[in-house]
């Protein structure tokens, strides 16, 4: 494994109509680039994900997984806008001196994309085997396989859709909101906004599981009256999430994840779908309340080259992050048609 940095020293343009300075990207790669530089699988990470899959998607990414370094070189780049290591809010604004934190300008998924772009080229990649990501990352997956149809071979995208919900739209506004009411929003400073970023994990966990997930897992005798386990589980996650993620950078991505619309200035969903030329698997899970499997079926039936495989799980959303044994078991037999060589 291998962390880098990429800096693109030039003038970024956002959607927004403001601008970068420069954009400095944090990315992992695993194993190598065949001479003909077509083994690249790309993975594109989650809301509060980095650079390194291994350690979320280890399931999928790693020695003997389906994803093995040995014979695929592996990439993933953190976000822009994240705390992980790339631009975003944590980062320096040269015309201050100071770091943005609430200052940096709001970002869209077609602005990620950007950003990969120009890493792609730089790397000199001009062929992707295989685009992969889920929930925010499956988002970019789609959009960058619209824009650079001819760039990527397989897409596989799981728990996500081609217009981000007004339903997921609210929790992230809720989400928000509760940023918002924390005494310390605003304040610029690391601490700015944590204690109202453990309220969203614990809103975020809602609609990331669902009713049988709590039923199966946090379940107490009948002789309690207080303390339950479902309430000291939403408060561990919520102490937990704040040791490693910062408010300003949840709240900018959660408004680039809102963003998401693959028909902006392209006339309609289907009209944009229609560009993508990728082989492509659309995973879906029954239980997901963020992502119901009917914005599965519209990404299928926009899609020309297309499948629909549909995952029953007790894990909702976070199913696609649980559930690798069985998405990996579905994608090994799609890929053994297409004869691509992938990990045994």
């Amino acid at each position: 494994m291998r962390e880098k940095t990429y800096l693109y020293s030039q003038k970024f343009d956002l959607e927004s109509g403001k601008s970068l300075d420069s954009v400095e990207l944090n990315y992992t790669t695993y194993g190598k680039l065949n001479p003909e530089k077509t083994n690249v699988v790309w993975v594109c990470h989650t809301l509060t994900g980095n650079s390194n899959p291994a350690s979320w998607w280890g399931g999928l990414i790693g020695e003997e997984r389906l994803f093995d370094p040995y014979d695929k070189f592996i990439i993933c780049v953190n976000t822009l806008g994240s705390c992980y290591g790339s631009s975003g809010p944590l980062s320096v604004n040269p015309s201050t001196g100071n770091q943005y934190f609430s200052s940096f300008p709001q970002i869209t998924i077609r602005d990620i994309v950007k950003s990969f772009e120009l890493l792609r080229s730089h790397l000199g990649i001009n062929s992707i085997e295989t685009l992969i990501g889920g929930s925010l990352g499956g988002q970019q997956a789609l959009e960058w396989a619209i824009v650079n149809p001819e760039l990527i071979k397989n897409l596989v995208v799981v728990a996500t859709n081609a217009k981000y919900s007004s339903w997921g739209i609210a929790f992230n506004e809720s989400q928000r909101m509760a940023i918002e009411c924390d005494e310390t929003w605003g304040e610029s400073s690391l601490r700015g906004g944590l204690k109202g970023l453990a309220v969203v994990r614990s809103i975020a966990l809602l609609s990331y599981r669902n009713y049988r997930t709590y039923q199966k897992t946090q379940v107490d005798d009948n002789q309690k009256t207080d303390n339950y386990s479902a309430a000291s589980y939403q408060k561990y996650q919520g102490e937990k999430f704040v040791k490693r993620f910062n408010a300003y950078s949840y709240w900018l991505l959660s408004k680039a994840m809102d963003s998401h619309d693959v028909s902006r200035n392209r006339g309609s969903i289907k009209k944009a779908l229609s560009k993508i030329k990728a082989e492509t698997i659309v995973i879906g899970i029954t239980t997901d309340a963020l992502f119901p499997i009917s914005e599965s079926r519209t990404l299928v039936e926009g899609i020309e080259n297309s499948e629909l495989l549909i995952i029953d799980s007790d894990y909702g959303h976070d199913g696609f992050l649980i559930e690798t044994a069985t998405i990996t078991k579905l994608l090994r037999e799609r890929f053994n048609r297409q004869t691509l060589t992938i990990a045994q």
